[in-house]
């Protein structure tokens, strides 16, 4: 689940931006849409815990991110979090396998193989185990990086611009996939995209225990009130960290 209430981020020697309110339940699934700049990753940075917040409530998976310190934030993230990058980040010099055990040592947990192979059987990939990135097709890659992904059984998995350089079949098996897997793995699913295609994708696809939910990204500014006020509460926030 995801709940936020009046959030606010501020990049540095920047103005403040506010972002809308979000309910989201467990097992729903979340549309973040908006144009290129208008706050997506931001957004997404926020809900993983890997940038905090200048104002206002974050809560997500049962925990309140607001003044979590860094390493907190870490171990909680390796625990409750699954990332679908824009770019997927496998390392070319390790197998599919080895990329995916990649993960738990990064998590600080035991290796568990069998996870593995599970994941990646149920994603129809176990049989390319032994083969490194180079040798994968782009559709391939992505579903290795889908395995990493809900490796740990996330509560919530995020998908960064899922099918931004896909042609029409590709984008529609990319948005299939994420939303089955995460429906298996009984996470919240939140894809931020400018590609329009997608909502037409989840509308058809409808699954998801509780539905599609549209978020729409504006980018708005705060008040010179509300600017220094956030602005307060960031540096209070860092000086806790």
């Amino acid at each position: 689940m995801i709940r936020t209430r009046s959030l606010a981020f501020c990049y540095s020697g920047g103005q403040p931006l506010c972002f809308p309110d979000a309910d989201v339940p467990q097992g729903a699934v979340l549309l973040l849409s908006g144009a290129s700049g208008s706050g997506k990753s931001t957004w997404l940075s926020m809900v993983a815990g890997l940038v905090a917040p200048a104002g206002g409530q974050l809560e997500v998976a049962g925990q309140s991110l607001v003044g979590l310190s860094q390493s907190a934030a870490d171990a909680w993230r390796a625990r409750n979090l699954g990332f679908l990058p824009q770019r997927l980040h496998l390392s070319p010099a390790l197998t599919v396998f080895d990329n995916l055990a990649l993960a738990y040592w990064a998590a600080g947990v035991t290796l568990d193989r069998a996870r593995i192979q599970e994941c990646l059987t149920a994603l129809g990939i176990h049989d390319l185990a032994q083969r490194k990135p180079a040798q994968l097709s782009g559709g391939q890659a992505q579903r290795v990086a889908l395995a990493r992904a809900v490796l740990q059984r996330p509560q919530v998995l995020l998908a960064d611009e899922p099918s931004a350089s896909l042609d029409d079949d590709a984008a529609r098996d990319a948005v299939a996939l994420l939303q089955s897997t995460s429906q298996s793995e009984g996470a919240t699913l939140v894809i931020a995209t400018h590609d329009h295609r997608v909502a037409a994708l989840l509308q058809a696809e409808n699954t998801g225990k509780n539905g599609t939910q549209p978020a729409q990204m504006l980018r708005m500014q705060l008040s010179k009130t509300e600017h220094s006020r956030f602005g307060a509460q960031a540096i209070k926030q860092g000086e806790g960290v």
